[in-house]
Formats: structure tokens, C-alpha cells, sequence
């Protein structure tokens, strides 16, 4: 079900880069033009020169010259490979919402043609045109994706852990937001052996990077088809992935709340009339409010969200079976997830915003917290907002099971791989 194979990570020499922190980055899809130029600031061997950012470049000539330097990093020592195979043990130490956590997790090649992996997002054309190009030009995978598998007996965590045990780590950095990550190199043959062992039952689901993944597909199927051949497991039938036990503590979830704007005939009045049919409202006396609104809502399993308009905080909480208010023939985790619920029977029923309407993103605006949301509603650039809880990585599990493609923006995990602790290049005969 799932094939991982130890492989031989590039990474950074840290006798020329000194310290990791100046030179990793968040995921590419995360940076922008202020990330960018904060990332070149700190380093000139940042990894952003590699992965480049969220916006395409517009000659395509930058693709090129992002391979050339990878190569020219290589044959001077900036990058280095190690010798023997491994995994990679993943440590990442964080504070969410005031609470301490630790993520456990493990690197490796992902045999592309010889695992299941379950997929919850619908993914766009222009990420992965991008991305194709980079493959294409540089003939490595430059970052990894992450994967969640379920193992309730840990087997994995403990061998790698065992492995481990007493040893300072290969790697350390700390990432934009004070989150510290850890990685070991693990080359031992029978804790290699045993993770295999342990995987090899197991499906996989995609938390993030749906898009690598695909376009990794497309262009192993290209390789093929210009003959080309893998040369042993660190080529193009496999990439490099984060694999992160769903039993373990650590796996976060962020909510995304969305503010409306745009809407020509928008009334708060009209709104609060029409949300009684569905749902039980209370005006909420402040942010603090709102937020314990949430988290015993949470606590009690019930379907719950505030929305924020007009400086007041107003608690909605659903008052019939999810399945009977969001339409279409959908599976019923699906239809229990709270941002379909969310966008089925207020975006969509109440405020005339359709799928057809998220997806051209006019009248929605995504942001990463609460804080951020109401933010933006007090400076006048917002209708109404709605926070709401986050996805829980069981029904991540259950829709994925189901096929369904999430609604956007359902899962933001929390903290991302940092890019430009391992990356792989790919060895290929070419006829």
C-alpha cells in the first residue's frame, strides 16, 4: 500500500551556509514577494533561489537558471549528499493556541508506482505548470510533501526513535514563526527494514502538497515516455515525503476564516433574520467570547461558528443534522465537515456564494487567524466574517476515504515542512 525506500538526501553543508535557519525556507506555495525578499536578505544561499515562490515567473528562462545554481551549489560543496541511505527522523517543536506540542514525523522516497495515496484537494493548473517546469529543468525534487498514515502501534516512531536515542540531531533549524525542527539521519539496515515492514500495509493521504504530487506523476509519465530509465530509487519514480503517524501527538490543524466582501446588497439585519431557520443565534460580547463560543462547541462535538459584523460577535450554532442542510450528492463525512457546512448553508444559501464564486475568489478572502479576520473587518474591508473550528484530521481521513475532493481551504497544517532540509536529485539513464 505504501513503498518508502531510504535515499541519499542533499542537503546543506553547514561548514559554508553556517547556521540552517538562514537558509531554509516555509513551502513555496507560502511565499510571496515579502517572504521572498526577506529570504534572499538573510542569505545568499537561501533555498528560495531554488524553489522560487507562489507566482510563476514570466520567462521561463528563470527555470533554468535555478537548475544551473543547484548544480553550481552542488560542485562547490554549498550542498552536499550523504553517502549511505536513510530515513530521516522529523522533530518539530511548536506552541499553538498557548499549548506545547511536539510532531513526529520520518523522510523518505515515496515509490510512486507502488503505493496508495488518497488525495482530499482539487488541485489548480497554473501550480502545477510551475512546477512541472522546475522538475523538468532541474531533475530533482527540491521539497518534500506531506503524508499522514494511521498506525496506532507507533512501529515506525519507535525504531526510528530507538535509532536515535542519544544522538544530538543532523539538522536543526528555527523556522519564521520561533517553531524548532530536527531531523536525524537514520542508515541502520534493520530499522530501515522495520519501517518498510511497518509501512508497507498502510495507506497514505496527502495534508499537503497535492500539487508536487500530481505534477511528479506527469513527469515520471514523461520520462517514460522518452525512454528514459531510473537509476536505482532516487530518480523520477519516486519523491521525497514527510510521513507523519496520525496516532502520534502533535498533528495540528488551523481554521481558516473567511471575510466577505463585495456583496451588493448585503444587509447584517437580513442575515441574522434569515441564519434562525438553520441555526441558534447569540450575540456574543466580545472576541474573547467568541473564541470559548468555539472551543465548547468543539468540546461538545457540536456544529458551530461566529460571525462578525459591524463590530459584534454572534455565536451560530446548527440545529439540525448537517446532513440535512448541505445538498448534493455528497458522502456524509463530507457533508458533516464544518466548512461545508459553512460554505452549503450560509456562503451559498444565504449570501448567493457558490462554488462557482469561491473558486473565482471575488468575494471571499482566506486568512490565517481570527485575529487576522476581525483585523480586517475593523479596517473597513469586510462585509462579514466567520470564524469557525478546525478540520479534524479524522475527517481529513474519512473524506479521503470517501474520494471527495475537501471544499477550499479545509486544512491548514500546522507548522509546514521547512524546505531546504533534505531535497533529492534524481539519477537517470538517458538513451
Amino acid at each position: 500500500m505504501a513503498k518508502v525506500l531510504a535515499f541519499r538526501a542533499v542537503r546543506y553543508n553547514p561548514k559554508v551556509v553556517g547556521d540552517l535557519s538562514a537558509v531554509v525556507t516555509q513551502p513555496y506555495d507560502r511565499i510571496g514577494s515579502q517572504e521572498e525578499a526577506e529570504y534572499l536578505r538573510r542569505s545568499p544561499y537561501n533555498f528560495v533561489r531554488l524553489i522560487g515562490t507562489k507566482i510563476p515567473p514570466k520567462d521561463d528562462s528563470e527555470y533554468e537558471k535555478r537548475a544551473e545554481l543547484f548544480r553550481a551549489w552542488l560542485s562547490q560543496g554549498v550542498l552536499i549528499r550523504d553517502e549511505k541511505p536513510g530515513f530521516y527522523l522529523y522533530r518539530v517543536r511548536f506552541t499553538h493556541d498557548g499549548k506545547q506540542y511536539e510532531r513526529l514525523g520520518f523522510v523518505a522516497l515515496l515509490d510512486l508506482r507502488e503505493s496508495e495515496v488518497k488525495k482530499h484537494e482539487r488541485t489548480l493548473r497554473g501550480p502545477k505548470e510551475d512546477r512541472l517546469k522546475l522538475f523538468r529543468a532541474t531533475e530533482a525534487h527540491l521539497e518534500h510533501i506531506f503524508l499522514l498514515y494511521r498506525d496506532p502501534e507507533r512501529r515506525a516512531t519507535e525504531a526510528l526513535l530507538s535509532a536515535a536515542k542519544g544522538r544530538e540531531p543532523d539538522m536543526w533549524a528555527r523556522d519564521d514563526f520561533g517553531n524548532i525542527h530536527e531531523m536525524w539521519h537514520i542508515s541502520e539496515p534493520e530499522v530501515i527494514a522495520a519501517v518498510q515492514e511497518a509501512l508497507a500495509p498502510i495507506p497514505v493521504y496527502i495534508a499537503d502538497g497535492h500539487h508536487r504530487f500530481e505534477t511528479a506523476g506527469v513527469f515520471m509519465e514523461e520520462c517514460f515516455q522518452k525512454g528514459w530509465k531510473p537509476l536505482g530509487p532516487e530518480s523520477f519514480t519516486s519523491i521525497p515525503v514527510t510521513l507523519v503517524n496520525v496516532a502520534e501527538e502533535g498533528c495540528v490543524i488551523r481554521p481558516t476564516p473567511r471575510v466577505v466582501h463585495g456583496l451588493p446588497d448585503f444587509s447584517l439585519s437580513r442575515f441574522l433574520s434569515a441564519v434562525r431557520e438553520d441555526f441558534a443565534l447569540e450575540e456574543l460580547p466580545n472576541f474573547s467570547a467568541a473564541k470559548e463560543f468555539l472551543s465548547a462547541g468543539l468540546a461538545r462535538r457540536e456544529k458551530v461558528f461566529v460571525a462578525y459584523a459591524e463590530g459584534k460577535f454572534y455565536g451560530l450554532r446548527l440545529l439540525k443534522d448537517p446532513e440535512k442542510v448541505v445538498p448534493g450528492e455528497h458522502a456524509p463525512a463530507w457533508k458533516r465537515l464544518d466548512v461545508a457546512i459553512l460554505h452549503k448553508a450560509i456562503l451559498e444559501k444565504l449570501l448567493g456564494i457558490d462554488e462557482e464564486t469561491l473558486a473565482r475568489g471575488t468575494n471571499v478572502e482566506y486568512t490565517h487567524t481570527a485575529e487576522e479576520a476581525v483585523k480586517l473587518m475593523d479596517e473597513g474591508k469586510g462585509q462579514i466574517a466567520f470564524l469557525l473550528n478546525p478540520t479534524q484530521v479524522e475527517d481529513v481521513l474519512a473524506v479521503a476515504d470517501a474520494g471527495e475532493p475537501m471544499p477550499q481551504k479545509s486544512t491548514d497544517f500546522y507548522p509546514k515542512l521547512l524546505s531546504g532540509l533534505v531535497a533529492m536529485k534524481m539519477e537517470i539513464a538517458k538513451p
